[in-house]
């Protein structure tokens, strides 16, 4: 098996340091060429029984996008509504969201009856084809970052709704909506550390049986 030099592993997890939650963006496009360079690392994601069952919406008119933006508008609202004063407070400071400002947007989908694969290895746990999208994603955002691209994962949304807005079909099912853009900042820290939301462990916690 191939192991990759010393050098190469700490650019590894230097990348991984900088793989940060962007929500702060330019509004100066991405080079196409660029992009798909980036996005064609979902090509390289593992899947289970090989299924890809990622499904990528680029999101661009004007209608989508106000539908999007007002979608995560009224979650957000909900979502400060159900914290108490201090944390009200502090979330109400948050910025959760680069939609106003992402020159690129995709909403993510798994394709939940997708025959790829042939059902291989999600007889058991069908959310495997959902583990898969995530895998991708995240090979998605670490090559966009190694190219100075910023990603934000906006979690704040009703996929339902969404899901409606776009007219996807029923079986699809939302993963994730990923602002993409230029950092306007840049930072290996995430924001919600900077805040003081939350703070990252320091060890990981391993239990053994």
């Amino acid at each position: 098996m191939r192991v990759f030099p010393e050098t190469f592993q700490r650019d590894l997890d230097d990348l991984m340091r900088w793989r940060r939650d962007v929500r702060h963006f330019r509004t100066d496009p991405v080079d196409e060429a660029l992009l798909t360079q980036c996005l064609d690392a979902f090509l390289k994601a593992p899947s289970v029984g090989l299924s890809e069952p990622w499904r990528v919406i680029r999101i661009e008119s004007a209608a989508a996008r106000a539908a999007a933006l007002k979608n995560y508008q009224s979650a957000n609202a909900d979502a400060l509504a159900g914290y108490g004063d201090e944390k009200a407070a502090l979330y109400a400071q948050l910025k959760l969201s680069g939609m106003q400002d992402a020159p690129v947007q995709l909403a993510i989908y798994c394709d939940e009856s997708t025959e790829k694969g042939s059902g291989l290895g999600a007889g058991t746990m069908p959310e495997m084809r959902r583990y898969s999208v995530v895998s991708a994603i995240n090979l998605f955002w670490l090559a966009a970052r190694a190219r100075g691209i910023g990603m934000g994962w906006v979690s704040i949304l009703d996929p339902d709704q969404l899901s409606r807005d776009l007219d996807v079909p029923q079986d699809w099912r939302l993963v994730g909506y990923l602002c993409v853009g230029y950092p306007a900042e840049d930072s290996d820290t995430p924001e919600l550390e900077r805040k003081g939301w939350e703070d990252r462990r320091g060890q990981l916690p391993i239990e053994t049986r």
